[in-house]
């Protein structure tokens, strides 16, 4: 089974458009989930590969993220779904695996056609879409059904698109939509 994400993103846009497109467009809307995840660096740390723990209040899953390049296909993923968040998070610690950070995003999911059109929301970002499909071309005409070309589809990854508006997530101990970020910035790092 191929790991490969085929994924990218449009930046910036706006939410109820991108609803109203996807219910012309006949998708399905799969949920609106509020994400908690706990990131770890893997041992030893290794650039543009980490651990995520995450969970929508239902489901919960341990994944290993590695970026190989920015391309479409250029992010590797492997997951597995977890019994619950607070018995994976405990565990991890007991074995000396500790979160280096703790996110918070809101997500609305949906289904066009097997393709995976996501609105995303995380603290300080204007919304995004992440469409997500079995192919480079399937990404590219999901992101044409919406009224975008694929000059408009972006592989920058969330922690890059905080690093344009001056953030650096990986020295965060927290990102919510309830703190401010200055108040959470990790010291001394």
């Amino acid at each position: 089974m191929s790991n490969i994400e085929y994924e990218a993103k449009i930046y910036d846009i706006d939410p109820a458009d991108i609803a109203g497109k996807l219910a012309k467009l006949g998708a399905k809307e799969i949920g609106n989930y509020k994400f908690h995840r706990y990131v770890f660096d893997t041992i030893p740390a290794i650039p543009n590969r980490w651990v995520r723990l995450r969970s929508d209040g239902q489901h919960t899953t341990l994944t290993v993220k590695e970026i190989t390049t920015d391309a479409i296909d250029g992010t590797h993923e492997w997951e597995v779904e977890v019994s619950d968040l607070e018995t994976t998070l405990e565990i991890l610690a007991k074995i000396g695996i500790k979160p280096c950070g703790y996110q918070e995003n809101k997500r609305q999911e949906y289904d066009l056609d097997g393709v995976q059109v996501v609105i995303d929301h995380w603290p300080k970002l204007k919304p995004y879409i992440e469409i997500e499909g079995n192919s480079v071309e399937e990404v590219i005409n999901t992101a044409k059904l919406l009224g975008y070309t694929k000059n408009d589809l972006t592989t920058k990854n969330t922690t890059e698109l905080y690093q344009d508006i001056g953030i650096d997530i990986e020295k965060m101990l927290e990102l919510t939509f309830n703190s401010t970020i200055e108040d959470r910035m990790l010291t001394g790092l």
